[in-house]
Formats: structure tokens, sequence, C-alpha cells
């Protein structure tokens, strides 16, 4: 009998709410399970040793060392445990050296739903190769390794989005278009959730009505502010 059970995954975030999101969205829709949430590099190293994932969502700005020395590790290289790197990190320095040591995909935050999609069903696509394919063709091979990850996406999603909550995140933005606003400060504005107010401020990220300032505090760790796009 084929073995059916959901495949382990261990998220490192230090943002409670992001790593919640991730939790969610991954258990919502794909077989998998988040068996531990990490936010330290010795919290990570601790749980990959008692689970033995196979996929770890990694950030890279932790309290205690940068995720990307992670990916590298004979700990995960161990267990076979494949990396999707989140972060905020798009210097090409850090890129580089993800990639090289191994990481299975990399996502600048803010992570957009259906990139994270595109790279979990391109994870899922090759476990299920790994497990029930003997011999592979040229066509099965592009597929799992130069599929660009933008052909799983299309339009931004609506689903979830109602016209009212988004004409009232958009007028704080309209009304102050010099103004960077953080997640909290919009959220009190809009009288809205948390997490409500994050999938509404992705959306209008993806639709380009708003943009993403990433402000370094005095200990190196990124904060993601929003404003009002440029008019077109």
């Amino acid at each position: 009998m084929t073995d059916i059970r959901p495949l382990e995954v261990v998220i490192v975030e230090d943002e409670p709410h992001l790593a919640q999101l991730h939790r969610e969205f991954i258990e919502q829709n794909f077989r998998l399970r988040v068996v531990g949430i990490a936010s330290t590099l010795a919290q990570a190293h601790a749980l990959i040793l008692q689970h033995r994932p196979r996929l770890v969502l990694l950030d890279n700005y932790l309290p205690d060392g940068q995720g990307v020395e992670l990916i590298g590790s004979p700990l995960l290289k161990q267990f076979e445990c494949s990396v999707i790197f989140i972060t905020a990190a798009s210097d090409m320095q850090t890129c580089s050296h993800a990639m090289r040591s191994g990481a299975f995909d990399y996502l600048i935050k803010p992570v957009f739903s259906h990139r994270l999609q595109a790279s979990l069903e391109r994870f899922m696509l090759l476990e299920h190769t790994l497990r029930q394919v003997k011999v592979v063709d040229q066509n099965a091979l592009d597929k799992l390794f130069n599929l660009p990850a933008g052909e799983a996406s299309g339009q931004p999603s609506t689903k979830g989005i109602e016209p009212a909550t988004l004409a009232r995140v958009q007028r704080i933005f309209s009304e102050h278009p010099e103004v960077n606003w953080s997640v909290e400060q919009v959220v009190e504005e809009a009288g809205i959730s948390k997490t409500t107010g994050r999938r509404y401020l992705e959306y209008c990220v993806e639709i380009g009505f708003i943009v993403i300032e990433i402000q370094y505090g005095s200990i190196g760790h990124p904060r993601r502010l929003y404003r009002k796009g440029a008019q077109e």
C-alpha cells in the first residue's frame, strides 16, 4: 500500500504571525504537516534532529545568526532535507550563497501566496518523482529542475478580497501617498485584524497599487513598510 502520510515540515521564522500564516497555507493546500516552528537557529537544529523533516522553510535574519548558514550544513544533508529560503535579503551575495549551498528555492519577502504555492508544488512534484518514478525522460527533468516558478502564477487571486475592505485599505494610501505605513498602522487605521491586513497588503502589492520599502534597524533585522505606488 502506498504511504500517504503527510510529509513533515519545519518552519524557521522569528516573526510569529508570518510563521503562522505559512503554517496555515501549507497545511490547508498541501499534503504536508508542520511539525514545529523555530524562531532561532538553535531551535531549528533541535527540531530538525527530532523530526527529520523533508522540508524546511527557512528565514535568514534570526536572533542568533543567519539562516543561510544552515542550508549547506551536514545536519540537513544527513536527512536529505530540502530548503525553501524565505528572506528579505535581496543582495546577490546572500542569494548566491543560498543557491550554491543547495537551497531548493529562494523567495524574497514579502512572499506572495501564488509564488509560495508554485514553490511547494514543485517540491511535491520532486518528492513524488523520487518515490514513484524509476526512469525519467528529459521533459520530466525539465519540469523538476528548470520550470520557471512564475509559470504557476496567473493574475493575482481575488479570493478572500472584499471590495469594501479593499477600498478602505487603499484609501489609507491614497490620502497619504508620501507616508510609509507599517502593517500595524494600517490594520489600526482600517479597523481590521493583522492577518486580514497582511492579505490585503499582499494583494495591493501584487496589483501595483502599493510598493514595499525595506527598513533596516540597528541590528540589521529588516522591517517592511508600505507606501503608495507611483502613478501611471
